[in-house]
């Protein structure tokens, strides 16, 4: 699976998925890019984007795209970290044009 982490996406998930292509927004030279611009482009070239920006849904029609959207609480990888594995498995089910917003306790 090709997987694109947004701006704000915590780069050492990345070492949680083994077994997938995994590029930033940054490595792709995306980083100005607006939201729906990223969203555009990453439907081209990816199946999962991952993204911390809980307003995405209420900015964009995420249902127009057959890209899955995976969507991190926060930021914060020390506060992630503990859940990076639970994180992972969800992402290696999502399937495409899925919304899915992850929760941690």
């Amino acid at each position: 699976m090709r997987i694109l982490f947004d701006q704000g996406t915590p780069v050492p998930l990345r070492n949680y998925l083994a077994g997938h292509e995994v590029s930033t927004a940054a490595e792709m030279g995306w980083s100005t890019l607006s939201n729906g611009e990223l969203l555009n482009a990453a439907e081209k070239e990816f199946d999962v984007l991952i993204t911390t920006d809980q307003a995405l849904k209420s900015q964009q029609d995420v249902s127009r795209y057959k890209l899955a959207i995976v969507v991190l609480p926060f930021a914060s990888w020390p506060k992630l970290q503990p859940h990076a594995n639970r994180i992972a498995l969800r992402i290696g089910h999502v399937r495409h044009g899925e919304y899915c917003e992850i929760e941690v306790e």
